[in-house]
This record gives C-alpha cells, structure tokens and sequence, in this order.
C-alpha cells in the first residue's frame, strides 16, 4: 500500500490548473499565486486526491494594484527596491514587477492577498523567497526605515563597508519582521475563524547561493520565530551551476556547489521541530540547455541531497508543466524537443523513490572524521556589488566610496573565501558540512558530532561575542580548531561589538577584529604556526586569507595538511585522515554514491550487486556497479530489502502504487501517474510469471515484462493511460 498522504513527504509547486499530462501523484501540491483563479485551481488539485497548499512570492509579484494607489488611494512606487542609479530592481518587466522593500504598509496588503488563500480552505501558506538585493537600498521607503531603525539619517550603502553592513542587516531585519508579522496574524485568523491550525513555510535559496548571488535574506533568523513552520531549500541546477574556483581552476562543480548548499540547508533546521523539504529541478529557469545537459545535471543534484540523511521530505519539481508539456534544445541543435521517454520514466522512478527516504538505518561508508566550515547570516551583509571602473579594484582604502569593493571582481562573484575552506576538504571525500555560526548560541550540544572546525572572520563576523565562550568551551573540551585569516578585511572596521569605543557614548574594549576576542577566550597567544595544545583540544591559526587556499594546488594542500596535522598532534581516539575520491551511504536498501573529480586519485568506485539502478529507465538487476570519476549513482539494494516473508513487495516504480494485493495466480496493483508516460515498476516476485496485462480506460493491453531469475524480480512496463491510472494484473498460473 502506499504511504498516507497526510506525511506530506513529497510534493510539486504548480501555477497552472490541475492537468493529467503533469499529474505526479506526490502526497501535496503548492498551488502558486493569488488571483480570481486560485479557488477554482484550488479545487481541481484537492478533487484529485491531493493535500493542498498555496504559495507565493513575498518579494515580487504582480502586485501593481498596491504600487498604483487602487487599494488604499496612495501610490507606493517609492517601496520598489531601487539601486545607487535610481533604478528599480526588477523581477519582470511584462508587466513592470519589481522587487519590494517589505514596508508594514505593504505587508498589510499581502495579509488581505493571504487572506483569500486562507478562506480557500488550503492546508499551509509557502511565503517563497524573501530576497533583498545587495546593490538595492536607495528608495525612499528604505531611507524611512533606516531613519526608524538606526535612529539616525540614511547614509548611501556604497560610502563605507560600515554602511554597506548595516544597509544589508537592516534589509534582513525588515523581511523576518515581515514574515513574522503576516505569520502570526495569519494563523490567529485561520483559527479564530475557522477553527484551523494554519502552518507557514519559507522557501528560500540557501545562504551560501544568496551570499555568492549578492542577495540579503533571513536566513537562520526564522529559526527563532514561532510563526515559521520550516522551509523549502530552494536548491537546483540553477543556483549549484554557479562557477566556483578549486586549485586555480574557475569552472561549474555543481554536485560539490549542491552538496554544501544542501547541507547548509539541513543545518538551518537541526535540533529543531521545524520542516524541511528539499527541492530539485529536472531541468531550470534557464531555457537554453539540452535534455541532455539538464539530465547529468539534476542526477547530481538528487545524489548530493541524498547524502544529508537528516532531511527526508522533498519537493520533487517546481513547475512540472514546464517539464512534460515544454520544448527544449536538441543536441544537433536544429529545433526544440519534448522530453525524452526514458529521461521522463527515469524522473518520475527518482520522484516516487524520494518518498520512501526516511528509512531507521543509515550508514556512511567509514569516515569517522567530521568537519564543520563556520559560516554566518552575515556573509550576505560584505557583498558590495562590484564596480569596474574603481580606481582601487582591491581593498578599501577609505578614500572613494562610489569605488568601495570587499575584493576583486572574480573572487567576490566566486566567493572564495568561503569555497577555499570547504573544497579541499570535501574534495578528498572529507564530509565536510557548512555549520551556521548562529545556531552555536542558539542550541546547546550543536557543535558536540564535529572534531574539527575551520572558522575565519574575512567574509562573516561574528554578531554577538558569546559565540566564543561556546567555541573556546568546545576546543578545551577535546575539539580541534583552524582559524584561518589575516585581518585584511575591512569589514573588521564596522561598527560592531568587538570596537565599541569607536561609537559615540559608549566605552568598551577594542579589539582590531573580532578573532582577537577569540584568541582572547580560548587563551592563544598572538603566535602563528603548529598546533597549540588548549586543554583536551588544541588550534591551528594559518595567517592568509581563505581566498589563497582556491588559487593553486599548494594553497588546498596547505589547508588539508593542517587538518592532518591537528588530528595527528590531538590523537583522539578512532580519528583519522582518511582521504577518498568518493562519498557512499546507505539508507535503508537505498545505496547513494558519488565518484569524486579533482579528487586524491582517479580510481573507480565499485559497489558490489546484486542491485538495482534507479537512474535507469528500465530498473536494470546490476550484479555490480563502477562508477568513474564525476558519476554518480542511486541504488536499491536486492538483499537487502527482500522481504522476509517471501511477499510480492515493490522496489520501485514511475508510478504511485496502491491497493498491492496477492493471491494463489499471482499479483495486482493500481498504478497512478502522468498521462500516456511510459511507466516501469520492478517487483520481487518469487515466481516466474506466464502473463502480465494492465487495465486502461476499461481495456485490458497486454504488457511488456522481464523475469530476473537470479534476483527473483520482475520488471513490468505499461502507460498510465489518459485517465492516469492504470491495474496491473501479473498472472503466475492460469
């Protein structure tokens, strides 16, 4: 039998009504958008069978109503967000929509726009993509906001590093009052009038995308609001593509990009109640790809999702009528396809796999060794935009301010400083994972699975000092510590906790930047080089910017060898360097691996059968799998998930399956899917069945069937039919 839908573990986002050619049969649907449409959309989706939700853009949208003046009599052009050139940022401009300063006047409006959704009757509300852009911060309306939040005039985001910092704070600040604001008076009216407990989600890029993208966004601030249910990690091919920089080498790395944002992304919500979802795109917003080239790309991105077992609930695709009614380039490039029928099968085989993820037993292949690179919410607050004509392409000197930038132009579109931590670890098959600096404060024990942590203060700082009486605690309890930095960045020089004798009124001490207070908790000298023994841990400071360690191979090595050293001087117990050109686990039956590129070495990756291959369109019995490097792989492990008892019992399929039944001739089940798509399922079936035939529009068609002795399998190919369903009768005596 299949899963109850109420677990909500898969689902899709939609604009368009219900329509059986992208009918997935996940457990939920997002209906997207507010307009005269969305009862009606509403309840075509429910009348199917689906569990109903609404989401919406909370930074963009059609929303000229509110701009022109129609809905309270005053115009409200003066909130678009508008850069240092007077033009407004722009989302679309068919018609003109821009991105929005989230004023408490404009959130009034989105409350009565939400309104309507609730009285729909939809089960939760998606606020999607709370994003404030860097180089925006010149409008009227956020002048006002400045003026209310800092108590003082506006000063223009590119004068100073100080200005751009707290530009960006504020810009985060506005949207988590925005949210928390229209959340709480949402919910309160659902139940109050309805009797119903109404549930908010967010979902929002990762902060490693919006830091790299030059967007401000709350991020790990929404932890803290009760209103907030959870989120949606808005992570594809579209943000994991972005160029990073690895041993002097500029080029995409999107299964590595995905990795790390995946695994940012399932931090944001550990030790929490709070829901994730994580997202993935058969193909982008971007039309100009092949099939081809969308395929390789989404198998990474689902292989890098896979390997952060604490997150089992997935949107399996946003817009899928893009995906099964859209065209797209051909490899010869002479015109525009459909997608393809195996890739199609291939998709929506993944999609249904997706929901059977949250399995008790999990298993890494042995690699006790864990690694957290500290990054913040305040790497999106040093991203000015870049400026080809500043006199001084390099640092701030303090002289020209329309000429201010935090580097030079490709390292600060490549975010280095941070990609330099965290590559030369995971490229080595390190399970190296982005921890968010704001939750060390936020929860006790967070930092407690990790042995060592990289941290440097040349593109995040810290917001509060407390920070480092948790992490000086942590290294004297046994942790190991590589700092890493120079103190070259001139966003040491902000307005901050660590300089308070810099503000007006206020004494305090000084610190030249915030890991001198560091430095100061933990009890480490001003020394620089080796390993310092501090109680049962011991630190590493490497004195350069973590920019240096993505230029060359030396610089990478130099990173990885202090990773070595530390563990080697602190000698904790069943620690080790253990390098690998792969990354494998296990959930359950499900074995998801990936064979390393750029790696310590270009052996291939071999896993032992007898098992089955998910990524392929017939569900190929595989007595072993060989991975080279830069492929990757989803299996389901035959022995170990046959069952027990010797029942028919499915492995898996491009269909919802329901209503499996057995008897003495043999088996049925009912079959859902997309219209007339070409569907498999693959089952264990202890005998070699005489006859398969499946039901379709009251007409039995006989059905294409493959019997595996060895593995006591059988895969059975069939269609949907235009109704979506489609009974599978599998006869093993007449």
């Amino acid at each position: 039998m299949s899963r109850d839908r109420k677990e909500e573990r898969t689902g899709f986002q939609e604009s368009a009504p219900y329509h059986p050619d992208y009918d997935l049969q996940t457990d939920f649907v997002m209906v997207y958008g507010i307009d005269e449409s969305m009862p009606e959309r509403i309840k075509q989706w429910k009348d199917k069978g689906y569990i109903v939700h609404l989401m919406t853009g909370v930074a963009w949208g059609e929303y000229n109503d509110y701009l022109d003046g129609e809905v309270d009599g005053i115009p409200h052009w003066d909130e678009a967000q508008t850069d240092r050139h007077q033009q407004m940022i722009l989302h679309g401009n068919k018609p003109v929509i821009p991105y929005m300063v989230p004023t408490i006047s404009f959130g009034r409006y989105l409350a009565e726009r939400i309104r309507i959704a609730v009285d729909a009757g939809v089960k939760a509300i998606h606020l999607e993509e709370p994003e404030f852009w860097v180089n925006g911060g010149y409008s009227e309306a956020f002048k006002r906001e400045w003026q209310l939040y800092y108590k003082e005039s506006w000063i223009p985001p590119h004068a100073s590093p100080d200005a751009q910092y707290r530009a960006s704070k504020l810009k985060a600040y506005l949207y988590t009052r925005a949210l928390d604001r229209l959340c709480a008076e949402m919910k309160d009216y659902a139940l109050q009038r309805y009797g119903r407990v109404l549930r908010f989600y967010v979902p929002t890029h990762s902060l490693i995308n919006y830091t790299q993208w030059r967007i401000v966004s709350p991020q790990s601030q929404l932890v803290e609001l009760a209103s907030i249910d959870g989120y949606i990690a808005q992570i594809w091919t579209g943000t994991s593509r972005t160029a990073n920089v690895y041993e002097g080498v500029r080029k995409e790395r999107t299964f590595e990009t995905a990795y790390l944002e995946y695994g940012v992304m399932q931090e944001l919500v550990r030790g929490t109640d709070r829901r994730m979802w994580f997202l993935h795109d058969p193909i982008e917003d971007n039309p100009n790809y092949t099939w081809a080239d969308y395929k390789r790309n989404y198998l990474k991105t689902v292989v890098a999702s896979l390997l952060h077992p604490g997150v089992a609930h997935y949107e399996v695709a946003p817009w899928p009528r893009r995906i099964f009614q859209g065209t797209y380039p051909t490899e010869e490039g002479s015109g525009k396809e459909r997608i393809p029928a195996d890739y199609a099968t291939t998709l929506l085989q993944v999609m249904h796999t997706l929901g059977n993820l949250d399995q008790n037993v999990t298993e890494t292949d042995k690699n006790p060794l864990q690694v957290g690179v500290l990054i913040a919410d305040s790497a999106m607050f040093q991203r000015m935009k870049p400026d080809p004509e500043a006199p001084n392409p390099g640092k701030y000197d303090g002289t020209d301010p329309e000429g201010f930038q935090e580097e030079g132009d490709t390292e600060l579109l490549d975010f280095s400083p941070f990609y330099g931590l965290a590559l030369p670890l995971l490229k080595h098959g390190v399970p190296v994972r982005p921890l968010l600096l704001d939750n060390v404060r936020r929860y006790p024990g967070y930092l407690a699975p990790y042995d060592v942590l990289v941290l440097s203060y040349e593109f995040i700082k810290p917001q509060y000092p407390d920070v480092h009486y948790v992490l000086a605690q942590w290294v004297q309890d046994g942790g190991a510590l590589i700092y890493v930095g120079d103190d070259s960045d001139p966003y040491h020089d902000i307005r901050a906790w660590w300089n308070l004798d810099q503000e007006e009124g206020r004494s305090g001490t000084k610190y030249h930047s915030p890991r001198e207070h560091l430095f100061e908790q933990i009890g480490l000298k001003e020394k620089v080089g080796g390993v310092h023994r501090i109680g049962k841990g011991g630190m590493v400071w490497l004195n350069e910017h973590p920019a240096e360690f993505t230029r060359s191979r030396a610089g990478a090595d130099r990173l990885r060898q202090s990773v070595q050293d530390i563990i080697a001087e602190l000698n904790p117990p069943a620690i080790q360097w253990q390098p690998r050109p792969y990354f494998k686990i296990r959930r359950g039956p499900y074995i998801i691996a990936s064979a390393l590129n750029e790696s310590v070495s270009e052996e291939f990756l071999v896993i032992p059968g007898p098992v089955v291959d998910l990524f392929d369109s017939k569900l190929s019995v595989l007595s072993q799998v060989v991975l080279k490097p830069g492929e990757h792989a989803l299996l389901y492990d035959v022995e170990a998930g046959r069952p027990t008892n010797g029942e028919v019992s499915l492995i898996a399929a491009s269909s919802r399956i329901e209503s499996l039944s057995e008897s003495g001739a043999g088996f049925q089940f009912s079959a859902k899917g997309p219209a007339r798509l070409q569907a498999t399922a693959r089952l264990y079936c202890k005998v070699k069945p005489v006859s398969v035939h499946y039901i379709v529009q009251g007409q039995a068609v006989s059905a294409a069937w493959e019997w595996d002795p060895d593995s006591q399998t059988v895969l059975v190919q069939y269609e949907h039919g235009i109704e979506n369903h489609a009974e599978v009768h599998v006869r093993w005596s007449s």
